[in-house]
């Protein structure tokens, strides 16, 4: 399995060049069992990516276009009805697959961006008053544009809670952006991607993560970690208990891509600037702090076991 995962990291640095970091947090990510949130710019590759993470794992895709006028039945689906039954029929929405990338979240109401909350969450969506299951495995891969351009919505706190990490691509190395230049077009090489794994492996991966080890030292890890963010002054507000589960998990799946069956607290530390992005915020009374992010301020505060 650990072969497998090797060479679909490598299968998608094909493609996505120079971004084997950002790559990796991906999968470790999905195979956590959590949802992913990717911010920057229009144009590095977010949209790329997602699509490039389908290919490579097989699974059926749907992408789901963010728009202000966007209504919570395009996204979860509608009732018509149906002259020769003379009754309704359901007709789902593209929710109903297994990896939907929700293409610029932030671009939508938050009327609309509330659709994905039960989804996300409970793996289903409540509509017309009938609860459907969704598709396993089931990933929310959503992009969002930065909140100081013209046209966003910022997600609600407890919209960002639900993805497991959020991650930034950045502009291309010199090297990558050469290669990027004078290669095929992305989307012609994606076309001939094959999946490097099948639905079976992925759910098996999903399942060995929660089976790595972790010592009751790294336990202690990040309980202060959480309870460092919680008690400073440094910041607006604390990591949830859902942020150190998350916190966990990545770090439980970042090890398996490593090659251990056990977790250790570097798997944590790489993890952590995804988990935290989104839930960790600098306090409005604390100055100075512009050129450090709130994940390495609580790296260097809290010391290893």
């Amino acid at each position: 399995m650990h072969t497998a995962i090797d060479h679909a990291v490598s299968q998608a640095g094909q493609i996505i060049l120079g971004k084997e970091r950002q790559i990796r947090l991906a999968f470790a990510c999905l195979l956590a069992h959590g949802h992913l949130l990717i911010e920057d710019i229009p144009g590095v590759g977010k949209t790329t990516l997602a699509h490039v993470l389908a290919q490579t794992l097989g699974l059926d895709f749907r992408r789901i276009q963010f728009t202000s006028d966007l209504l919570p039945a395009d996204i979860l689906g509608v009732s018509v009805y149906d002259r020769e039954s003379a009754a309704f029929k359901f007709h789902p929405g593209p929710i109903f697959a297994q990896l939907i990338l929700a293409d610029e979240v932030n671009r939508a109401t938050p009327k609309t961006q509330s659709a994905l909350l039960e989804a996300m969450e409970e793996h289903q969506v409540t509509a017309e008053g009938e609860t459907r299951m969704l598709p396993e495995p089931f990933f929310v891969i959503a992009t969002q544009n930065p909140m100081h351009q013209i046209g966003t919505f910022p997600l609600p706190e407890s919209q960002l809670d639900r993805f497991l990490m959020r991650i930034e691509l950045g502009y291309p190395d010199t090297r990558s952006e050469r290669a990027l230049l004078q290669g095929e077009d992305r989307r012609s090489l994606i076309a001939q991607l094959n999946p490097c794994m099948e639905i079976g492996q992925l759910v098996a991966l999903q399942q060995s993560v929660r089976a790595v080890h972790s010592a009751p030292a790294l336990l202690d890890y990040i309980q202060s970690l959480l309870e460092f963010s919680r008690q400073s002054p440094l910041f607006d507000c604390g990591l949830s208990p859902r942020a150190g589960l998350a916190l966990l998990h990545a770090a439980q799946a970042w090890a398996l891509m490593e090659g251990r069956d056990y977790a250790q607290p570097e798997d944590v530390q790489v993890v952590l600037p995804g988990v935290a992005s989104h839930r960790l915020r600098f306090a409005r009374s604390e100055s100075g702090m512009e050129r450090t992010s709130p994940a390495a301020c609580l790296l260097d505060a809290v010391d290893i076991p």
